[in-house]
Parts: C-alpha cells; sequence; structure tokens
C-alpha cells in the first residue's frame, strides 16, 4: 500500500530540510535565480551567458573564447554557441589573436556594446525583484559570503 503525501506536509519538510542542508538550500536559492535571470533574458532577448560575455568584453577587451569560459565559468561547449549567436548578430566578431596567430580573439562591436548598454539598465530592477526577501544589508552580506565561498574578492 503506497503513503499518500499531502501538500501540506511537503510545505513543512523543505524550510527543517533546507535548515539541516546548507548545500541544499544554496542549490535552490541558485536555482530559482537562475530561473528568475533566465526569465529576465527572455524578456530583453539576451540570454545570460551572452550578456556576461559582453560584458567581461567591454571590461577587458579581447578575449579568447577559452579565457571567457574559463573566468566566466561557463563549459567550453556552450561557449561556443553564445559566441556563435553573438557573432551571427553583429554583436561580437572573432579575430587573429596578434599575439598568437594560431588563436582568435573575441572582440564587442559597436552593436554589442549597445545591447549590452540595454541589458545593463534592467540588472538594477531584476536584482531588486529577485532578492526582494532579503534587506539592502542582508544582501550586502550574501554577497560578502558568497564571495568568501567562491575565493573572490580576496
Amino acid at each position: 500500500m503506497a503513503i499518500k503525501t499531502t501538500d501540506r506536509a511537503q510545505m513543512i519538510y523543505f524550510p527543517r530540510l533546507a535548515g539541516e542542508r546548507l548545500d541544499i538550500a544554496l542549490c535552490r536559492a541558485s536555482a530559482a535565480v537562475a530561473r528568475a535571470a533566465e526569465t529576465q533574458a527572455d524578456e530583453h532577448g539576451i540570454g545570460v551567458g551572452q550578456h556576461l560575455v559582453l560584458k567581461m568584453l567591454a571590461a577587458v577587451g579581447p578575449c579568447s573564447q577559452q579565457t571567457l569560459s574559463e573566468e566566466l565559468r561557463i563549459d567550453r561547449s556552450v561557449m561556443v554557441g553564445v559566441c556563435d549567436d553573438l557573432e551571427k548578430a553583429g554583436h561580437v566578431r572573432r579575430e587573429r589573436n596578434p599575439a598568437d596567430r594560431r588563436a582568435y580573439a573575441v572582440t564587442i562591436t559597436d552593436s554589442g556594446l549597445g545591447l549590452l548598454a540595454e541589458a545593463e539598465t534592467s540588472v538594477p530592477e531584476f536584482l531588486d525583484r529577485t532578492f526582494q526577501a532579503l534587506t539592502p544589508a542582508e544582501r550586502d552580506h550574501l554577497t560578502a559570503l558568497l564571495g568568501k565561498l567562491l575565493n573572490v574578492g580576496d
């Protein structure tokens, strides 16, 4: 005989589980933020990966796909697709790397800078909506804790 679970029991269990298992809570929070980011991306016509690539290229200049992949923690095979899509749309171009003629550097175009500027205008509202349960001080604290976990900002 199968045991029936109620919606109420399921609603009570997860908070307890999240309290006991920080890893589970962090994974679920990450998934929820990722879903919100993808919804935001769909609304604004630029994927999260595309946004990150354009942002990095604007900040540091031309880079290899390998550097973009490593620095942004985007799988290499996914990065190829991201760069292909951005190139087809005219937002980046691939050029021979003058330092290594066997490699290519990805460079942001004026079109890419424009798309990035548009995308950046919606980020503060997105962050406010996504993290509305946290006070500004709690958001700062969470940022510091996550940075510590990820060994960034040292």
